[in-house]
């Protein structure tokens, strides 16, 4: 059984990235700078801005943290988004989700421009994958089709499951698997709260994708042996014995999978480091668009 594990894989892709700003920095170019806006004081949310400033610094890009009152107003938020999307030396924007629920976020979505949409969530950018165009993919299917890339899984032909149809990872990770390219060509199931025969689909897939966000769904007796399993769940459970009083949990049931799987992602330490590094790739692609 082989573990894909994400601080590795991300290691690597930070790495092409830092020797690339390395040599902008030597043609006499600015680095690319990334500016993320955080509502409230979630400690998830915190916890994930954090690893996003770190990466940045470490790869040598320039950041911005906005930081803004939970009870900020929707107004006040799209017009933060606004200067931003006018700001000639900002080349990504992000918005880190979710958001308090007196804000609309497809709004919020919508409102950052599409050229500095470095998370891919706009309509703009949803559309163009959709149709196999060059755009932003959504960071954690991008991070996850990294991944794939890294430690050469092969997906042709395979059957892929995906469970959860979410406009962030669901939706765009049945596109990118099924898309002709050399990690796609899956035949694609989604799977949702609404599936009949789960189990049985599941134990059909070549590869399966788990992003429901309940923890510890997928069970040993859903997995085929030898499937690929990635795990995009992140859920903090209330564990008294912990130190921090919780433990991480993903969406896979991990110690037995484990026992049949032929690879699988950990959590933590697997696709969420790989979604800031997609994030990390699309906001030099930004930079790039911008600066030629």
């Amino acid at each position: 059984m082989q573990v894909l594990d994400g601080k590795i894989a991300s290691q690597s892709v930070k790495e092409q990235l830092r020797q690339e700003v390395s040599q902008l920095m030597a043609e006499g170019k600015r680095a690319p700078h990334l500016a993320a806006i955080l509502v409230g004081s979630n400690g998830a949310s915190e916890t994930y801005v954090a690893n996003k400033v770190k990466s940045c610094a470490e790869i040598g890009f320039e950041s911005t943290l906005v930081r803004l009152e939970e009870t900020v107003s929707e107004e006040a938020l799209l017009n933060t988004i606004q200067n931003l999307n006018n700001d000639a030396g900002i080349d990504g924007i992000l918005v880190q989700l979710p958001l308090p629920k007196h804000i609309s976020e497809q709004k919020v979505i919508e409102t950052i421009h599409p050229d500095k949409d470095v998370d891919g969530f706009h309509p703009n950018s949803v559309g163009k994958l959709v149709q196999g165009l060059e755009t932003f993919v959504p960071a954690t299917p991008y991070g996850i089709m990294l991944m794939l890339e890294h430690f050469n899984i092969s997906t042709k032909g395979k059957h892929a499951v995906v469970i959860g149809r979410s406009n962030i990872v669901g939706r765009p990770m049945s596109v990118l698997l099924s898309s002709n390219h050399a990690y796609g060509n899956c035949t694609v199931t989604i799977c949702h709260s609404h599936t009949a025969n789960l189990k049985e689909i599941c134990l059909q897939g070549d590869i399966i994708v788990a992003a429901l966000g309940r923890p510890e769904f997928v069970k040993a007796d859903m997995v085929k042996p030898g499937a690929v399993i990635i795990d995009v769940g992140i859920t903090r459970v209330n564990d008294a014995t912990a130190k921090k009083g919780y433990r991480i949990k993903g969406d896979v049931a991990y110690n037995e999978v484990a026992t049949v799987a032929g690879a699988i992602t950990p959590v933590p330490g697997g696709v969420g480091l790989m979604t800031i590094a997609g994030l990390m790739k699309n906001t030099l692609v930004a930079y790039k668009r911008r600066i030629s």
